[in-house]
C-alpha cells in the first residue's frame, strides 16, 4: 500500500463524526451525568424525597424563585455528606476515563489505562509508608493524600526518565517497558513494607480498593484543581491524538512535535490521575471501559472519545457508588469491587469482539 493511501485510511480511521451528529452523544452523555448525579443525591439511609432534592438544588439557581423546603438535618446530610461524595466521583471518574483515553492515544495501543506508568504502584507505595510509619496519623487530614500523590509523581518519573534515556524519547514502547519495570520494582518494596508491617494490612488494602465513602469538600478541593487544569490541557489536546494516530514520522511530516506533544499528555494525564487516586485510592477498569465504549458508541477519534470519556467516567463512577453503598447495605463494598465486577466482562467480550487488538 502506497504512503498516500496508507495516509488515507488512517485518516479515516479517526475522522470525527459531523457537527451536528457530535451533538447527539454529548447531549446524551450530558443527561447521563445530570441522572447519576440526582441519583446519587438520592440515595442513602435517610428519607430525602426526590422532590424535595430537586426544590432544593433549584433554591440555588438564580433567577428561578424556587424556594427549598428541606429541614436543616436534610439539609445537613445532602450538602455536607451525599454532595460532596457525588462531586469526588465526578471529578475520580471523569478523570480516570479521560486519563485513560489519552494515554491509549498516545501510546495507541488500546490496553493502556492510566496506571500504566506506575501511577497505581507508585501511589499504592506512598500510601503503604504513610500508614505503616505514621500509623493512625496518616489518616489525619493531608499526610495519606500528599504520601500518595508523591509516590504516584516518582513512579511516573523515573519510568519516563527510563524509557527516555532508552529510546531518546522517540519509541512509545520504551516508555511502556520503562513502565512495567517501575511497576515491578514499586510493588516488591511496596510487598517487603507491608510483610514488615502485618499489623496495617488492612486499612492499607482498604485504601488500595478503593473508595468515597468518607469524601467531604476538603478532599474535594484537594483533587479539584488538579482535574480542571488536566482536563482543560487533555481536552484542547484532542485533535493533536488524532494526528499522532497516524504514526510519529508523519505526525511530524505534518509539523507536530511529537515528543513535546506526548510529554504534555503524559505529564497533564498522569498529574490529574495522580490526584484523584491519592483522595480515592486505587479504582480499576474504568480508564480502559469508558474510552471504549465510548469508541464503539461514536468512533475512534478523540476529538469525541476524551470530552465523552470526562462525562461518562464522572457519571459511571457515581452509579458504581451507588451501587457500593446499597448492595450490602448498611455495610458498603469498595468502589474498586463494584468496577471490576462490571469491568472485567466487558473487558474479556472487547477482547473477543473486537478486531482493535489483531
Amino acid at each position: 500500500m502506497s504512503i498516500a493511501a496508507h495516509r488515507a485510511r488512517e485518516g479515516d480511521a479517526v475522522r470525527a463524526p459531523s457537527a451536528p451528529r457530535a451533538l447527539l452523544p454529548v447531549a446524551g452523555a450530558v443527561a447521563f451525568l445530570i441522572v447519576a448525579t440526582l441519583v446519587g443525591l438520592f440515595v442513602g439511609p435517610a428519607g430525602i424525597g426526590f422532590g424535595a432534592i430537586v426544590r432544593e438544588l433549584a433554591s440555588h439557581l438564580p433567577f428561578l424563585g424556587v424556594r427549598s423546603h428541606l429541614s436543616a438535618t436534610d439539609s445537613a446530610i445532602l450538602w455536607q455528606l451525599r454532595a460532596p461524595r457525588v462531586v469526588l466521583g465526578l471529578l475520580v471518574g471523569g478523570m480516570l476515563a479521560l486519563g485513560g483515553g489519552a494515554y491509549q492515544g498516545v501510546f495507541r495501543n488500546p490496553l493502556v489505562d492510566p496506571y500504566l506508568l506506575g501511577v497505581a504502584a507508585g501511589a499504592g507505595l506512598g500510601a503503604t509508608i504513610a500508614i505503616a510509619y505514621a500509623g493512625s496519623a496518616s489518616s489525619s487530614y493531608d499526610l495519606l493524600p500528599i504520601a500518595a500523590f508523591l509516590g504516584a509523581a516518582l513512579g511516573v518519573a523515573l519510568a519516563y526518565v527510563l524509557g527516555a534515556a532508552a529510546a531518546n524519547g522517540r519509541n512509545p514502547a520504551a516508555l511502556v517497558l520503562a513502565g512495567v519495570t517501575v511497576v515491578a520494582f514499586l510493588t516488591a518494596i511496596q510487598t517487603f513494607i507491608q510483610q514488615q508491617h502485618a499489623q496495617s494490612l488492612q486499612q492499607i488494602y482498604s485504601w488500595i480498593l478503593g473508595s468515597i465513602d468518607t469524601a467531604g469538600w476538603h478532599q474535594v478541593l484537594l483533587a479539584g484543581p488538579y482535574v480542571i487544569a488536566s482536563s482543560a490541557v487533555l481536552v484542547t489536546h484532542r485533535r493533536l491524538l488524532d494526528v499522532l494516530a497516524v504514526g510519529d514520522e508523519e505526525a511530524a511530516t505534518l509539523g507536530v512535535n511529537v515528543r513535546r506533544v506526548r510529554l504534555t499528555i503524559v505529564v497533564f494525564a498522569t498529574m490529574g490521575t495522580a490526584a484523584v487516586v491519592a483522595v480515592s485510592g486505587l479504582i480499576g477498569f474504568v480508564g480502559i471501559i469508558v474510552p471504549h465504549a465510548v469508541r464503539l458508541a461514536v468512533g475512534s477519534s478523540y476529538r469525541i472519545v476524551l470530552p465523552l470519556s470526562l462525562l461518562l467516567g464522572g457519571g459511571f463512577l457515581v452509579f458504581a457508588d451507588v451501587l457500593a453503598r446499597t448492595i450490602v447495605s448498611p455495610a458498603e463494598l469498595p468502589i474498586g469491587v463494584v468496577t471490576a465486577f462490571f469491568g472485567a466482562p466487558f473487558f474479556a467480550i472487547v477482547l473477543r469482539t473486537s478486531r482493535t487488538f489483531a
